[in-house]
């Protein structure tokens, strides 16, 4: 589904961007341009962002 309609952004680009290690929406929108015309899609990408972030599996822990 398209998030940010000004750039075309979508739900799935955000969560591909998260995988990348985005996490912040400030990194969001210079990746991808999302929030950065009219800003009224702020709301639903900082949502996509945040449980696409908390959905990624924990990095394994290295042995000392």
């Amino acid at each position: 589904m398209y998030v940010c309609i000004c750039n075309a952004v979508t739900d799935r680009q955000i969560r591909q961007a998260a995988e990348q290690g985005v996490s912040s929406m400030a990194e969001l929108s210079r990746r991808t341009g999302c929030t950065d015309c009219c800003g009224s899609c702020a709301d639903l990408a900082s949502e996509i962002l945040e449980d696409a972030v908390r959905r990624l599996p924990l990095p394994m822990a290295t042995a000392a």
